[in-house]
């Protein structure tokens, strides 16, 4: 078959504006794919922003720019700069592993019960009371034991902290605010859970940073937060929690000479 002039201009304007459409720009002759904007836009409207003209054209500025930069460093001899090929490898492994772990918790996704379990869990190690706590934290039972002693005689709280070792607490006589015992260690946790207001330990409490003298200023029931309250940092809690599991299990499997 054959074309004459004018059909033969149609076929070539149809086979030519798909390749055009596939280029974002072209920069000193190298075409930018048009793909890459698609892309850089995805990014943005995950992260919150809205798709719109001028976004796309921000992105189409961005990339053009980036383009510019890129063949100039190329020119300069810096992507040959060992430094620059050590990190570009570190970069590319970056973003492989964190696509793999991204892939991983699409194949094991958290379910709305695996959200409920975590929240019944941390509402029940919340408790129903919060308190409003005060402690000496010193390095030897026996000092801690003293000043007990004086507290029983009458020597005031907020004095006596002044001697603790916990410096930050210690400029304010020992206060660490409202809290709930899930948040210390458990032998702190234990022994708060058991005070009243107004009472100290009269027994100093041992954890890893040493000998304790807690005091409970006050009490008041807990208003826990809400599931919906709190669903986005459990998902995110468990997301962690898998990813650890499955990278462990990938370590103990690798065979490391």
């Amino acid at each position: 078959m054959t074309f004459k002039p004018a059909h033969l201009l149609v076929v070539l304007l149809a086979t030519a504006v798909p390749a055009m459409a596939q280029t974002l720009a072209t920069v000193n002759g190298k075409a930018i794919p048009a793909a890459r904007i698609e892309t850089v836009v995805k990014q943005l409207t995950a992260q919150g922003q809205q798709d719109s003209p001028q976004l796309r054209a921000a992105v189409k500025e961005q990339l053009i720019a980036r383009e510019v930069f890129l063949q100039e460093a190329d020119k300069s001899g810096i992507t040959k700069n060992a430094d620059v090929v050590a990190q570009l490898e570190m970069s590319r492994q970056d973003l492989i592993i964190r696509a793999l772990m991204i892939e991983q918790l699409k194949k094991s996704p958290i379910t709305d019960a695996d959200i409920q379990a975590e929240y019944d869990k941390a509402k029940t190690q919340a408790g129903d009371k919060e308190y409003h706590v005060y402690h000496i934290l010193l390095d030897k039972e026996d000092d801690a034991k003293a000043l007990i002693s004086k507290l029983k005689a009458g020597a005031k709280f907020e004095e006596l902290a002044k001697q603790s070792k916990d410096t930050g607490s210690a400029s304010r006589g020992g206060d660490l605010d409202w809290a709930v015992p899930a948040g210390f260690p458990p032998a702190f946790a234990q022994a708060l859970s058991a005070m009243q207001k107004g009472q100290f330990t009269e027994a100093p409490v041992k954890t890893d940073a040493g000998f304790h003298i807690i005091k409970v200023d006050d009490v008041r029931p807990i208003k826990f937060p809400s599931l919906e309250e709190l669903k986005q940092q459990i998902v995110s809690g468990l997301q962690q929690q898998k990813v650890q599991t499955y990278q462990q299990s990938l370590l103990k499997k690798a065979v490391v000479k």
